[in-house]
């Protein structure tokens, strides 16, 4: 992990552990993944207390970890807070205490409720968060990640793919698209989150949508966006794909 990085985590946590009383801390997301971009890439936290957080506290997290007070060194971070009973429910519902959007080029959202995410923001993110936790969250204080983080139910994980993929189709089709999609095929088919690109690698091995998964990668570089229609056409396929094959049935 890179450096700066490491050193704002251990800030963070150290930030956090005065407010609230942590039972756990943990990289999500790229970091949890090894696919960090510097430039790029988000830095994703969950933290992990046993009792509701009162508002108080709410606040006073916010304050301490907003980029303004505690300077992010990459394009933003994503917190969530979590009880512990949450983490290990297993649940598909947001299910946090408290969630912060804050960084350079990030747009700032701080919710404290999950009743108040707008449903067109997408309400699935969480639980498929804490599915790729389990698997690959990095422990900064507790428990390891796949003791403190449970797995979704297959169908579960389904219904939560298809989700995520229907919110990705009515947005401009991009690279992320293309290949958030080819990670939510993976994981469908082969059980394993990836991150986008190895995913897309491991998707584009089999011959599928090869050259168009090969310029998505690229654009991750600066290289041009895939062409839209042809996108649009695999996240479609994708998501017939999963919605037709039966969780679990997939080679």
């Amino acid at each position: 992990m890179d450096s700066e990085i490491q050193c704002y985590l251990d800030a963070l946590v150290a930030r956090a552990g005065g407010i609230l009383d942590l039972t756990g801390a943990y990289a999500a997301g790229s970091i949890a993944l090894d696919a960090y971009q510097p430039g790029r890439s988000d830095v994703d936290v969950a933290l992990v207390v046993e009792d509701a957080v009162p508002d108080l506290q709410k606040r006073a997290l916010v304050d301490a970890l907003r980029h303004e007070n505690f300077a992010c060194p990459a394009r933003g971070l994503e917190l969530v807070v979590y009880r512990s009973a949450v983490a290990r429910s297993g649940a598909v519902e947001p299910g946090f205490e408290v969630e912060l959007n804050t960084g350079p080029r990030m747009d700032f959202r701080e919710t404290h409720d999950p009743d108040a995410r707008p449903a067109a923001d997408g309400r699935f993110w969480y639980a498929l968060d804490r599915s790729i936790l389990h698997q690959s969250g990095r422990a900064l204080l507790g428990a390891p990640a796949d003791e403190m983080f449970a797995d979704l139910a297959s169908g579960d994980l389904q219904q939560l793919l298809l989700e995520a993929l229907t919110w990705w189709l009515a947005l401009p089709a991009t690279e992320d698209a293309v290949l958030g999609a080819c990670r939510s095929l993976v994981k469908h088919r082969y059980g394993r989150w990836l991150s986008k690109v190895d995913a897309g690698l491991r998707i584009a091995s089999t011959g599928c949508s090869s050259e168009l998964i090969e310029r998505s990668i690229a654009a991750r570089a600066g290289g041009p966006p895939p062409p839209g229609p042809e996108a649009r056409a695999f996240q479609r396929w994708v998501i017939d794909e999963i919605r037709r094959v039966r969780p679990g049935s997939a080679g």
